[in-house]
């Protein structure tokens, strides 16, 4: 329902499982390389998301090392944002997510019974994700099994990837020459030194890469203690299978997440205040105290916990490095290890993810030939600005969730209700908006395609495959390949003909001035760099595709055999130029990046700009 089958068999009929690619090298987990492409430390959510990326290119080689003693069993982080999901079905293991994950469908919201203030009553619900902003749902899931999918993605790579555990971090020294940077460990085999191109620092709060390059965590520490745990209970709360905010009079607040499996619930508990530079962990809270919190909040509900299958205190300031690379542009850190925040949001792994979802397609670019090293800075630049929204968010958020109801204070008690529905596309993941770069246009010709934010991420809507006449989400051809893609929107009139407008865009990409970064037979094959794709406004039993302009039936392989899945036609029932404002006279075409970010929207004739945007990113490829 989600995806869309891969493509093999190019080469030859190949039996077995077609996610598994043909190994070219047995990865030893018992012995770390002496020189590697990228050495990646840690293997949290941020560490994996980049191995995974890094491991779908065969001609880079990789290693992940981590001080823990293996694969994580349980997780802190569980709740996965609509745009996580989005970035996993370029991994392929989106649907895993959603048949194992509770969908987060409604919100619920509670407060003190202005006629009994020592009771609570639900108030509203609302819907967790406003309709229309992603295929995909809003989903609980422990982060264990998210880290289990990626170590799946990395051991079918060619490569076989698997992490190095057991290894700390002890020294990193930047010096010269083709593998730079020299990383010392200490592991279960003694001292082990890995030279590297690049070293990215997924390791964590506490972060040893972080140290090494002398970057710190700055901002406020926190003053608030929660508590939070994973129980088997038997209760009479009617909305504990939903996502529910609560709010006592003299209590505190919880907030309740169902988790996977249909039984256990997780339980965020707010704590007293904090002393200054008091820490939660001084308190000796126990999980005792914390059920008997969260029962005096829900009350006059009972709360009967049977089992606890994790629980911790916490207290989680909001702290941000101002760079996230060393001065020499080898190192860079991601994740925990740049930026903290509190977890009541739901964003600390999401914007983790899509840190490292960031930095892989440029390294690999960089490492490949495609783009010069400056492209690598542009991940700071971008990432950053991130972190920063989101700690101002958290900060806010935080404040108005644990703000006391004010008996009689209507606007007070639906502050709360406010901040979720004002907040909803912020925590569903869609609140970046990256700013005008070398790899970001400024929109001069947005109004091509208004429903297409330059800056945003795709936002994918059903069409229709001209070839095999597949009903199919169109950003679902997006794949963790490391290449862009072209969506040629064509006009009303266009049906590829060759007095149209398409035909002469294409025409163009094929010539051999643009296949310098288009890609061909002496640079990885056709669309090894650059993948074009057609949308076309007319129903797809109104087309010919093999009346289209070669380019978008390319012949590929050892065969020559014809590519038939490169044209899309309107969803009659959601039309994707209605749904995401495309000018229908003219079209347009939209460039997406290899992370599913629009980098710009320009005229379909207008070659020109597309020529001029590609040579400012991608290198020649003759």
């Amino acid at each position: 329902m989600w995806g869309q089958a891969m493509q093999y068999h190019l080469d030859g009929y190949n039996s077995g499982d077609p996610a598994v690619a043909k190994a070219i090298a047995l990865h030893d987990p018992a012995q770390m390389p002496a020189q590697v492409d990228v050495l990646i430390v840690g293997c949290g959510p941020a560490g994996l998301t980049l191995a995974a990326q890094m491991a779908q290119f065969s001609d880079i080689s990789v290693v992940i090392a981590d001080q823990k003693d293996g694969p994580l069993q349980v997780g802190q982080a569980d709740g996965i944002s609509c745009r996580s999901i989005e970035m996993f079905n370029t991994f392929g293991f989106a649907e895993d997510v959603l048949r194992e994950g509770y969908w987060v469908n409604e919100t619920s919201f509670w407060k003190p019974d202005a006629a009994r203030p020592e009771n609570i009553t639900r108030t509203q619900k609302i819907e967790d994700v406003e309709p229309g902003l992603s295929e995909f749902p809003h989903v609980i899931l422990n982060q264990a099994r998210v880290h289990d999918f990626y170590l799946r993605c990395m051991a079918n790579s060619a490569r076989r990837l698997q992490p190095h555990y057991e290894r700390a971090l002890e020294a990193l020294e930047v010096g010269q020459g083709a593998h730079p940077v020299t990383a010392r460990f200490n592991g279960p085999y003694g001292p082990e030194t890995v030279q590297a191109r690049y070293v990215v620092g997924c390791d964590g709060a506490r972060s040893a890469v972080r140290r090494q390059i002398g970057r710190t965590l700055k901002g406020e520490a926190a003053n608030k203690a929660w508590g939070v745990m994973d129980v088997l209970a038997v209760t009479d709360f009617p909305d504990v299978r939903l996502k529910s905010v609560i709010q006592s009079a003299q209590q505190g607040s919880v907030l309740i997440i169902p988790r996977e499996g249909g039984y256990m619930v997780r339980m965020y508990i707010e704590l007293e205040k904090l002393g200054a530079g008091e820490r939660a962990a001084g308190r000796n809270i126990t999980i005792e105290q914390l059920i008997a919190a969260a029962g005096r909040i829900l009350h006059p509900y009972v709360l009967d916990v049977k089992d606890v299958a994790w629980w911790s205190v916490y207290d989680i300031g909001q702290r941000l490095c101002d760079r996230f690379e060393d001065d020499s542009g080898h190192i860079f850190i991601a994740g925990d290890a740049c930026h903290t925040h509190s977890p009541k949001a739901g964003q600390g792994m999401n914007v983790s993810m899509g840190d490292t979802f960031n930095l892989g397609w440029k390294l690999a670019s960089v490492l490949r030939g495609q783009s010069d090293a400056s492209l690598l800075r542009t991940y700071s630049d971008e990432r950053q600005q991130v972190a920063q929204d989101l700690i101002d968010f958290d900060r806010e958020f935080a404040r108005i969730f644990s703000a006391p109801p004010q008996a009689g204070n209507a606007a007070q008690a639906s502050a709360l209700q406010e901040a979720f529905v004002k907040a909803g596309r912020f925590t569903a993941g869609m609140g970046v908006q990256y700013r005008p770069s070398a790899i970001c246009g400024d929109g001069a010709h947005q109004g091509l395609a208004a429903g297409l934010p330059v800056g945003q991420r795709f936002h994918s809507a059903p069409v229709v495959r001209l070839g095999d006449a597949r009903p199919m989400e169109l950003g679902h051809v997006i794949k963790a390949d490391g290449r862009w893609r072209i969506f040629a929107f064509a006009g009303a009139a266009d049906t590829g003909a060759a007095d149209g407008a398409l035909y002469r865009f294409c025409t163009w990409m094929q010539d051999k001035a643009a296949s310098a970064w288009l890609g061909g037979a002496d640079v990885g094959g056709v669309d090894a760099v650059v993948d074009l794709r057609a949308v076309m406004q007319q129903g797809h039993r109104d087309l010919d595709l093999m009346q289209m302009p070669a380019v978008l039936r390319p012949a590929k392989g050892v065969f020559g055999l014809i590519d038939y899945e490169k044209v899309f036609c309107v969803n009659p029932a959601r039309d994707i130029f209605e749904m995401r404002g495309i000018n229908r006279t003219e079209g347009c075409v939209v460039i997406v990046r290899p992370d599913q970010y629009v980098a710009d929207v320009l005229p379909l004739g207008d070659t020109s700009a597309v020529a001029a945007f590609f040579n400012g990113v991608l290198l020649s490829q003759t």
